[in-house]
């Protein structure tokens, strides 16, 4: 019977020892999943607060039909492309001459221009410079093309204030462009 009841008692122990080991593992999986979330709102909230400074101190570029609203930094190096569009050094200057900027259209980098490819002709696009006015410039899609990735003529100056925007294809393979002349600025 004494060894009976020692089986029960030790039974009951492991029992206890099981139930104490699996909250343990739980507390345990609990604290490294909201750790793990920690990580990942800090990391998006730092982007929204960097994307914010970017876009109260830089140019900023929007396409409202598309909901696309991105500050331009100068360059297109990929640095600036990881988290904005970029403008093409040597080309206009916002409201004048043939401003070229650059963008992602990738879910791996920064998915600026992932919805391009639905602009409409007649669509209007918006520069807004940093100047003491904020001036907005207002461009009216006129041209929406795929191209040769070498074809760096979109670039060139045709004589009139005019906005392009170019960005890889799905596939990577061309390029998108759009372009858009100014319409009027307020």
């Amino acid at each position: 019977m004494r060894a009976l009841l020692s089986i029960v008692a030790l039974f009951s122990l492991l029992k206890d020892m099981k139930r104490r080991t699996v909250r343990i593992i739980g507390v345990i999986m609990i604290t490294c999943g909201a750790l793990i979330l920690s990580v990942f709102a800090y990391k998006r909230i730092s982007r929204e607060l960097y994307l914010q400074k970017l876009l109260e101190e830089n140019v900023i570029f929007e396409i409202p039909s598309l909901n696309i609203r991105v500050p331009v930094l100068e360059g297109t190096d990929s640095k600036a492309l990881q988290v904005s569009a970029g403008h093409f050094e040597g080309t206009g200057s916002p409201g004048h001459d043939n401003y070229c900027i650059a963008g992602h259209n990738s879910t791996i980098y920064a998915e600026i221009f992932n919805d391009l490819d639905n602009i409409q002709i007649g669509a209007e696009m918006h520069l807004i410079d940093t100047d003491e006015k904020r001036t907005d410039y207002i461009y009216i899609v006129t041209e929406y093309a795929i191209v040769d990735p070498h074809n760096v003529g979109v670039l060139n100056d045709y004589g009139d204030d005019r906005l392009t925007v170019i960005s890889c294809t799905d596939d990577g393979e061309y390029r998108q462009v759009v372009v858009g002349i100014l319409k009027e600025n307020k």
